[in-house]
């Protein structure tokens, strides 16, 4: 655990964290109480099919044109910012009561989500200045251990709270969350040379003639710099996974393996306690290994823990390995996510961060949208299992895909971190 106190010994760290922690439960108590009132409010499941989509399209539309500005702003002025906008996005749903309102809830989760955009990437690019070179993978652990702590207490407090008290106290408990998050993100200092760059970049904000270059500079230095392609091409394959399994797991569990709703809810829940396990274990050893090892070998063994879950009600129809299966899958998930944000904060140079998260973050959610069709369309005629099995084949083959192309990448330099290649719209952005 030295690794872990080590990383926490940094005041802006812990803030951050903190933060992240506070915000991250509130939103699990407004979407699993959101989803469990909309329902209980309308009785349609076209009006909570709704409300996903509400939240992936800003992440396509928004996603890598937010990341412009993240760079061009002060980051910390910018998750402040976004959180009170985010706090203050919340208040049209105390005026709910009826399903003829139902799309006062749409719009919330549509501005919630275009704000979205602008402070996940400000965060993420934030935090290597933050944590420095030596606990940055510690961080990202700790980073990815927020979001399983949040989800299980979040969870559990949004469903007794929509059950109880209906849609009021879900949008007071994530208001508060956000207030209290940018109270805490606004005590942090960033090292000075970040302070600086960012003031130089304020001065960018009126030309607007560089601005389509800029929106393609994420891609772009995605695209080039072989490290992040890699890690482009694994969050393609793995998010197509990803939103086939989002979309089948549910009928999966009703369907192949007979368990009631009361077994989904366990089964989804405890993947939290083997991630909460494996960021223990990525913030504690995590500094031995490789990161883009750590990806590929992790990604290597979720996959066949996944087809182990899909495969085995074929001789052995049972709930509880199910249980036990997703809760092992969340080890090596926490190691995937450390390791694919080390490595896209470690080869991405800190003036270019936010580009990269928004270009990223816009692909991801195309790709997931991809998988949420694709096992709409094909779950009935092919199947369930079939389907999901492709995710279990996708992580495999992206974590070889990873494993081999190290062969071919070498790590990015540290006084000398990734910049775009040359092009007609990046003179003016290329580091010196």
């Amino acid at each position: 655990m030295g690794a872990i106190r080590r990383a926490l010994g940094q005041r802006g760290l812990r803030l951050l964290l903190g933060a992240g922690l506070v915000s991250l439960t509130g939103d699990w108590v407004l979407r699993v109480g959101l989803a469990y009132y909309v329902y209980a409010l309308t009785g349609s499941t076209l009006a909570s099919a709704s409300m996903l989509l509400a939240s992936f399209v800003p992440q396509i539309l928004l996603g890598s044109l937010a990341g412009v500005f993240v760079d061009r702003w002060d980051r910390r002025r910018t998750m402040v910012l976004a959180n009170l906008a985010l706090a203050l996005g919340l208040l049209p749903l105390l005026a709910v009561e009826r399903p003829g309102q139902i799309w006062i809830v749409y719009v919330v989760l549509t501005w919630e989500g275009c704000v979205q955009q602008f402070f996940s990437p400000a965060e993420l690019s934030a935090l290597p200045a933050l944590a420095g070179d030596e606990h940055l993978l510690t961080a990202n652990a700790l980073g990815s251990q927020n979001q399983d702590l949040s989800r299980l207490v979040g969870s559990a407090v949004g469903g007794v709270l929509a059950a109880a008290g209906g849609i009021d106290p879900l949008a007071l408990v994530d208001l508060a969350s956000f207030v209290a998050s940018a109270a805490l993100i606004a005590r942090i200092s960033l090292p000075s040379e970040v302070a600086a760059r960012e003031s130089a970049g304020a001065s960018l904000r009126h030309r607007v003639a560089d601005l389509r270059g800029e929106w393609g500079d994420g891609l772009r230095l995605a695209v080039h710099e072989p490290m992040l392609r890699l890690v482009l091409v694994f969050l393609l394959v793995t998010s197509v996974g990803q939103g086939i399994f989002s979309t089948l797991f549910a009928p999966f569990v009703r369907s192949v393996l007979h368990g009631g709703g009361a077994a989904y809810g366990v089964i989804v829940s405890v993947q939290a306690i083997g991630g909460i396990g494996g960021g223990l274990l990525v913030a504690a050893l995590g500094n031995r290994w490789r990161p883009a090892r750590m990806l590929g070998c992790a990604a290597v063994v979720f996959g066949l823990v996944d087809l182990a879950l899909i495969l085995y009600p074929l001789v052995w129809t049972a709930v509880w390995p199910a249980a036990a299966l997703i809760t092992l899958a969340g080890v090596p998930g926490a190691f995937i996510v450390a390791a694919a944000m080390t490595l896209l904060q470690q080869h991405t140079g800190d003036r270019y961060r936010g580009r990269v998260f928004g270009a990223l973050g816009a692909v991801e959610g195309v790709a997931m949208v991809v998988g949420i069709l694709a096992a709409g369309a094909l779950g009935g005629s092919v199947g369930i299992v079939p389907v999901l099995v492709t995710q279990g084949v996708g992580y495999v083959l992206a974590g070889a895909l990873v494993l081999a192309g190290l062969t071919r990448t070498a790590p990015a330099p540290r006084s000398h971190p990734a910049a775009l290649p040359a092009g007609p719209q990046t003179e003016r952005s290329r580091c010196a």
